[in-house]
């Protein structure tokens, strides 16, 4: 159903550029409707030049009184009294009427009433009508009706030779449940579509519709939105911003372009192009796709998406990316699938939990990290990351088997690494500070790194400086636990907890072997520089490129 929609307004709209601006529209719609003026002008035009050929004279069928009297006008009838006029195969019902037979016009008064088919019929108090011409201009609490479908207004003109109608201050039509006011208007009775400009108003029971310019049709009950327009329901819980596309009136289906708006409660979703079934709360955005938490800044891009409101859930794909948005520093993260999910029973519905995957990078100012997969849970703001994670803040690069972070008023809390917790930093002569442990908990202060315990197997690689950075000696130490401070990403202190033995090496003294800890990995190449090198795919390192020689001995 839903690729069958799309499948039939791209047929009928040739796809344009999205680069296409909201202004080029507009001038398009301006230019459009001066040809339709020109159309409808020369039309006029044409008929009268035609009438010799083509036009009958209007005849008078029925009439209680009929007189000619010179003194009101030279070949002018007056006729009064349950008055019916035909002109070819329309019949013309009036109280009185003044008819110039010469001229093939006529002037009617009073209940004045115009069937041009079995199904259309147009009723006002006066009406001037042109043979010739088939125009009949009516006025003065003028209904036109065709079928289901009422137009009302003060003033209307009416071709009977092109069956159209239009109107230039204010008019209201209602077909079934659907009520549509406007300044301007145009109606085409062969093709059953109304053509509205400036202030339209389409008023619904479950929602109400304000457009620049609108097309409806009274058969399929679709509006077409040529210009800026808005869709807000009744509850006002949902709403849609529009310049460009259509609404199935009568199964709450649409497809609007030109970066649609629509929003739900706390989410917004957008794109170039939108499909949307309001009733389903299913929608699908395409390129430049954004559905963003209004309350908890938390957005989603990519150039695929799709929200299904009922279901909880929305996701983003292609060039995928989740943003953490912060006044001083956001987090980037993508991965080639990212989901959001809401409880959508809650009231603002706001999202409650992230997921990235796969192969996923982000980046934050003072930290970035990749992964293969990712999930946040707003209910403690805890990021985990899965499957060789790594981070780097500062100097420092930071892996475990899994890793997660807490974030609290938008700034690093915490961070705890599960399983072969391994910390290491490039020293100022181009080798490796290293910390290695069962586990550890790391601790942030103003998003800086202070303080990291060291649980169960520690070990360290330490080169120890003094202050004017002359090397004091290498440190490889082993205890059960640590506690370690660090200050601008520099170790101050390392404290050995339980049962601690190593040796501080003068740096001629120690072999290369033992300047790396086990599965010691430099992973610098990994590392996301900007924002958009998270979307750039590592460069593999060569093989055994960043690995120690040395395994045994060394704790695992």
């Amino acid at each position: 159903m839903r690729l069958k929609y799309l499948s039939r307004y791209y047929d009928s709209v040739k796809k344009p550029n999205f680069a296409v601006h909201a202004t080029d529209m507009i001038h398009s719609f301006i230019r459009n409707t001066l040809f339709i003026l020109l159309l409808t002008v020369t039309g006029i035009w044409l008929s009268g030049h035609l009438s010799a050929q083509d036009t009958a004279k209007i005849i008078l069928e029925q009439a209680d009184t009929w007189e000619y009297n010179e003194a009101i006008g030279p070949d002018i009838q007056r006729i009064i009294g349950n008055v019916i006029l035909r002109h070819d195969t329309g019949y013309l019902f009036c109280d009185s009427a003044y008819l110039n037979d010469v001229k093939n016009v006529v002037m009617a008064y009073g209940n004045v009433h115009i069937k041009s088919s079995d199904t259309l019929n147009l009723y006002g108090d006066s009406l001037e009508y042109e043979g010739n011409t088939k125009i009949a201009k009516v006025w003065g609490n003028v209904k036109l009706i065709d079928n289901q479908t009422v137009l009302t207004t003060d003033s209307l003109d009416f071709n009977r030779r092109t069956q159209m109608a239009w109107y230039d201050n204010w008019g209201k039509i209602v077909s079934d449940d659907n009520c549509l006011v406007s300044k301007y208007g145009y109606y085409y009775t062969s093709d059953k579509e109304f053509f509205f400009k400036e202030k339209v108003i389409l008023v619904n029971p479950d929602y109400i519709m304000n457009s620049d310019t609108l097309m409806y049709n009274t058969v399929t009950e679709i509006a077409y939105f040529y210009g800026p327009s808005t869709i807000v329901s009744k509850d006002k819980v949902d709403s849609i911003y529009c310049i460009y596309g259509w609404y199935d009136t009568r199964k709450d289906i649409s497809l609007f372009r030109y970066g649609a708006e629509i929003y739900h409660k706390a989410l917004l979703l957008t794109g170039d192009t939108i499909y949307y079934e309001r009733v389903n709360g299913f929608g699908q955005a395409f390129n430049n796709a954004l559905l963003l938490d209004t309350v908890q800044n938390i957005a989603l891009t990519g150039n695929y998406g799709e929200l299904k409101r009922k279901r909880g859930v929305g996701f983003m794909t292609q060039r995928a990316t989740g943003i953490m948005i912060e006044k001083d520093d956001s987090l980037f993260m993508h991965g080639d699938t990212i989901k959001a999910y809401f409880n959508p029973d809650d009231d603002q519905q706001q999202i409650r939990a992230l997921f990235a995957y796969f192969n996923v990078r982000f980046f934050r100012k003072d930290l970035q990290g990749a992964c293969d997969s990712l999930a946040y849970h707003r209910s403690d703001s805890t990021i985990f990351m899965y499957h060789e994670p790594v981070i780097w803040s500062g100097k420092n690069q930071i892996t475990a088997d899994t890793i997660t972070l807490t974030i609290q008023n938008g700034e690093l809390d915490s961070m705890v690494m599960y399983k072969s917790a391994f910390i290491i930093s490039k020293d100022d002569s181009n080798k490796f500070n290293q910390i290695k442990g069962k586990d550890m908990i790391a601790y942030f202060v103003k998003n800086e790194l202070y303080k990291i315990n060291v649980i169960g197997n520690s070990e360290t690689v330490y080169f120890a400086r003094e202050e004017d950075s002359t090397l004091i000696g290498i440190n490889k130490l082993y205890a059960s636990d640590m506690l370690i401070f660090v200050k601008n990403n520099d170790i101050q202190t390392i404290t050995y907890i339980d049962k601690p033995s190593g040796t501080l090496y003068p740096e001629n003294e120690i072999s290369p072997y033992d300047l790396k800890l086990k599965n010691f990995r430099w992973l610098e190449d990994r590392r996301p520089k900007t924002k958009e090198e998270i979307y750039t795919p590592p460069r593999p390192s060569p093989e055994g490129e960043g690995v120690s020689p040395a395994h045994a001995g060394f704790g695992g």
